[in-house]
């Protein structure tokens, strides 16, 4: 037993022989990289950030679009095929119980062994009945760290959905938008091409009168095609969104609800004082890298684990007879008990390749932590200063729009005192109503940008988890100390 036992020793040292130096556990950021911004003072996005806007007809299409996406739907099944192999590895964790019952009916050979005129019969029974018990230790942590790596990866599939989630809704409601701002323009577009149409009938009696040349009906000919191609060009976007909405909604045009011409809101968008901080926990996607990285640290764990001998136990409680008959009876009970270990000695390189692999997968993942941690910082500080810039044209523009609403009253008040004739008053009101649509694109580009900054803080999402490694270090003071509004439960 003693030679036994030194062999089994020096087979196992030689075994670990190989083993690779234990991984040091990355550090991961703390904080985007995110310029201070100047107004600050906003709040978080809620997980229906979308009724801010307080549109029954947005809540109404989201609702739709979050219920009937083929997009979440295939999110969804990620999410599930990941949780499945969180059972698949746990499964394999655990102790494996295997019920067995076989009959056989055999003839023996006239030229074997025993021959059937020795043992006095030809042909016999063999009947088994038993349970076979299996168990491996997981003295180094392998299967554990598997199962773990499987969590992991479950974690990140359900905060890619919650990712997935946001972004139908920001587009759901960025082309919703879109369309009401269309209809907006339109009506602006068709009160100008009637103020048209009038100079134009104007200009033509005074080309029949002499006063006027051919040309200035030429120029109002011209200007009514001008503003009649605009209102072409309205009707057809406003089309082309309602198209968009359909499909991000995945139903027909026709299944859609009723839309209807509304003004648009408006609404501040400051960003958040511990913006710089609390942005890892609040966006999905920095989220699922996180996980990732975890998920990998994990796997790399298991691999080395990998170069430790695994031991396992077998234990059989079992019957067998020749004579089915007697089968039940305890003199045929055939129990057994076993161990059995495996050391892997010489693999012809698989482990290390393994390991290597897996110290891969580890700096993949981080680097696409790394890369999602600025594109989200990159995001939210193009979004605020898209709505700083469009909040100061607004304002240029509101005084442009005061100063030609001043003008067309002037012009009106002349024509009202039969000084001149109504051309002054119809340009100065066309003058007008360029400023009007000037000014509401700009509020449809502020709107966008709030929608596209609601989703560039995450849109609702808080990630409170503590991770497993030292990677949590990227863990936020904000995220320690507030409850969660979209932590990711346990799974099952």
């Amino acid at each position: 037993m003693k030679r036994v036992a030194a062999a089994i020793l020096a087979a196992a040292v030689a075994g670990c022989a190989g083993l690779p130096p234990k991984h040091k556990p990355v550090q991961l950021a703390s904080a985007a990289p995110l310029e201070s911004p100047e107004a600050t003072g906003g709040e978080w996005p809620a997980q229906d950030w979308w009724k801010r806007y307080q549109d029954s007809t947005l809540d109404q299409l989201i609702t739709i679009g979050i219920g009937n996406s083929p997009n979440l739907a295939e999110a969804h099944a990620r999410y599930e095929s990941a949780r499945q192999s969180v059972r698949l590895a746990a499964a394999a964790a655990g102790v494996q119980v295997a019920a067995n019952a076989d009959i056989n009916r055999q003839r023996l050979s006239d030229n074997g062994l025993f021959p059937p005129q020795l043992l006095g019969f030809t042909w016999y029974n063999q009947a088994d009945l038993g349970i076979q018990v299996t168990y491996t230790f997981d003295w180094w942590g392998k299967q554990k760290d598997a199962v773990e790596a499987a969590m992991d990866q479950a974690h990140a599939a359900q905060a890619d959905r919650s990712a997935s989630a946001l972004m139908l809704a920001g587009s759901i409601a960025d082309t919703y938008f879109g369309w009401q701002a269309d209809q907006l323009r339109l009506a602006l577009a068709r009160e100008k091409a009637a103020i048209i149409e009038t100079e134009g009938k104007i200009t033509s009696a005074r080309v029949r009168a002499d006063l006027d040349t051919a040309d200035d009906a030429n120029h109002a000919e011209l200007a009514l095609a001008a503003q009649r191609e605009q209102i072409a060009a309205l009707e057809g976007s406003a089309r082309l969104r309602v198209v968009a909405l359909a499909a991000l909604l995945g139903r027909s045009t026709d299944e859609l609800p009723s839309l209807q011409p509304k003004p648009l809101p408006t609404v501040a968008g400051l960003l958040p004082d511990d913006v710089k901080i609390d942005l890892i926990a609040r966006r999905a996607d920095i989220t699922a890298s996180r996980w990732r990285v975890e998920a990998a640290e994990r796997s790399l764990a298991s691999a080395r684990a990998e170069f430790f001998p695994d031991i396992t136990i077998n234990a059989l409680a079992g019957l067998s007879s020749v004579d089915v008959g007697r089968l039940l009876e305890y003199s045929s009970r055939v129990p057994e008990v076993g161990a059995a270990i495996h050391l892997p000695i010489f693999d012809a390189g698989r482990l290390k390749a393994r390991y290597g692999g897996a110290q891969a997968a580890i700096d993949s993942a981080v680097s696409t932590y790394q890369d999602t941690v600025v594109i989200a910082a990159r995001d939210v500080a193009t979004q605020a200063a898209m709505r700083a810039q469009v909040e100061a044209q607004r304002r240029q523009r509101a005084i442009q729009l005061a100063a030609a609403l001043r003008i067309k009253d002037t012009a009106g008040a002349r024509v009202s005192q039969g000084l001149t004739d109504a051309r002054p008053e119809l340009m100065a009101t066309e003058s007008w109503l360029e400023q009007r649509d000037a000014l509401l694109q700009l509020d449809s580009q502020a709107l966008s940008a709030d929608i596209a900054l609601q989703r560039a803080l995450g849109g609702g999402y808080d990630s409170s988890q503590e991770f497993r490694a030292s990677s949590s270090a990227a863990s936020t003071p904000a995220a320690a100390s507030n409850p969660a509004t979209a932590s990711t439960p346990a799974i099952p």
